[in-house]
């Protein structure tokens, strides 16, 4: 699949980084770079841990990462794995994509010969649990008390 360079650029950088996985365990490799809307790369792989639970996806290690540097806007990110069939976030990354993208940031899924497609957020996790229902949640609950 053609891509935008900066897409190209991203999907190099979460290739490469796929490589610094700590994945003992499951011997599955994935790699992240997310694209700042400030035009920053921020990468990220798998961690795997003994407990499991403790495990941390490539795409919130780039996430968190990303947020420890103060970025918050993104506009693009790049999942690498070495599946058959390029592996989607899970939905626990996709909780975490729902604090910080927007429904139209872009997810390229890859495997280590080049990008295989694009979607957008919202068509991943179109009903996402996000900060408008705690604000909602809170405004219910005063007009309540």
């Amino acid at each position: 699949m053609k891509v935008a360079p900066k897409i190209a650029e991203a999907y190099e950088k979460a290739r490469t980084t796929r490589l610094n996985s700590y994945s003992p365990y499951s011997k599955f490799k994935v790699g992240a770079a997310l694209v700042t809307k400030s035009g920053k790369f921020i990468t990220g792989c798998n961690v795997e841990n003994a407990s499991y639970g403790g495990t941390v996806c490539a795409e919130r290690t780039a996430i968190l990462k990303a947020i420890s540097e103060r970025e918050t806007a993104f506009s693009d990110i790049v999942v690498v794995t070495d599946a058959a069939e390029p592996a989607f976030p899970c939905a626990f990354c996709l909780q975490v994509m729902a604090e910080f993208f927007d429904p139209e940031t872009k997810i390229y899924l890859a495997d280590t010969e080049g990008v295989r497609s694009v979607h957008k957020f919202k068509s991943l996790l179109p009903k996402p649990f996000g900060p408008m229902q705690l604000k909602t949640a809170k405004a219910t609950a005063k007009k309540k008390n």
